[in-house]
């Protein structure tokens, strides 16, 4: 499989700066790794597709670090940065890229 980043989703070059990128993605299912590196333990990681406006997926799918106890085929948010996804985990130099910050419950778009 080839390796995702940010970059891959947007189709735009990772860039550095204050704001963090947010998509709206639904869950696949658990990822179970029995090996992983120590500031994972304890953590649920999620398999997430992006989603368009319309609910339709959108790139590929994406690898995220559990925050809210988010569950398959639900809406989450994902935070794409990876500061901003470790301090969601609340551990500091986390080697983490996507965090679910947030499960949707409704997205009222106003197409006016």
């Amino acid at each position: 499989m080839p390796r995702l980043s940010a970059s891959s989703i947007t189709g735009r070059p990772k860039a550095r700066s204050r704001a963090s990128l947010m998509l709206v993605a639904r869950v696949l299912g658990p990822l179970v790794s029995t090996q992983k590196h120590r500031k994972f333990e304890g953590s649920k990681l999620l398999l997430v597709q992006p989603l368009t406006e319309n609910d339709e997926p959108r790139g590929p799918v994406l690898l995220a670090v559990d925050t809210v106890g988010a569950g398959v085929h639900e809406k989450v948010l994902v935070v794409l940065d990876g500061k901003a996804a470790g301090d969601a985990m609340q551990k500091k130099a986390a080697p983490v890229d996507a965090a679910i910050v947030a499960i949707i419950d409704h997205v009222d778009v106003d197409r006016t």
